[in-house]
């Protein structure tokens, strides 16, 4: 067994629209990840990025993990653009289009990507066995996925438990991503749970000082005893 590092990504979608830049300037050096939302209105019933904010943060920001979870659908379409932004991981959902997904997770794959699978909350862990192999990342919905602020779905940590299982039972290397209701209530509960990638997005950037209140959980998680076998 060793020691497991819980990363910290920040969500984008909470960040000030008008300045994202002084937004993630607000962070200061307390955070993992970026994390970018991109919904299409249509797979989500809202709005939110494109292809062009992934490709400005890469030129902004060329050394940072830009995490990109795509809530889309016509993934033939939009992913090749998500592609060319060029970032870190690329999540796709298992619910979009899911005579593509193989075919979209060897894509990213092949470009030199990191691949993510996401499921929504009614969507069970046994749906993705079949291509879980090709995962980098398995993100859990612990929220109706569209809209931010929302409440974490308790049985959400339990498919992060069982995910942990299924990693363990056939040495997978995929790290296990939340997004959804983490705050003060429930950041500790998903990382003993078994995430290693924590989103929050309202809990850091409605926060008066988004630095310090990474940083108090930056400390917490790196003082928590959690082990990966």
């Amino acid at each position: 067994m060793t020691s497991r590092k819980v990363l910290l990504a920040p969500s984008l979608l909470a960040a000030d629209n008008l300045n994202i830049e002084r937004s993630i300037d607000s962070l200061g050096n307390n955070y993992d990840w970026l994390h970018l939302d991109i919904m299409d209105g249509h797979f989500v019933h809202n709005l939110s990025f494109g292809p062009d904010m992934a490709r400005a943060l890469r030129a902004k920001y060329p050394d940072m993990f830009i995490d990109v979870h795509l809530m889309i659908d016509r993934l033939d379409i939009l992913l090749p653009l998500f592609i060319e932004a060029k970032p870190s991981l690329i999540t796709i959902h298992a619910e979009c289009e899911g005579h593509l997904l193989h075919a979209s997770l060897s894509r990213i794959k092949k470009a030199g990507i990191k691949t993510g699978i996401s499921l929504c909350p009614p969507t069970p862990v046994r749906n993705i066995e079949s291509v879980i192999d090709l995962a980098d990342l398995v993100l859990i919905m612990s929220v109706t996925p569209g809209f931010g602020g929302q409440k974490l779905i308790a049985s959400s940590l339990d498919k992060v438990r069982e995910l942990v299982s299924l990693r363990e039972v056939h040495k997978y290397n995929y790290l296990i991503e939340i997004d959804g209701g983490i705050n003060d209530n429930t950041i500790m509960d998903a990382a003993r749970a078994g995430c290693d990638v924590l989103v929050a997005g309202s809990a850091v950037f409605d926060n008066e000082n988004p630095c310090e209140w990474l940083a108090k959980y930056k400390e917490a998680l790196n003082n928590l005893d959690i082990y990966r076998i």
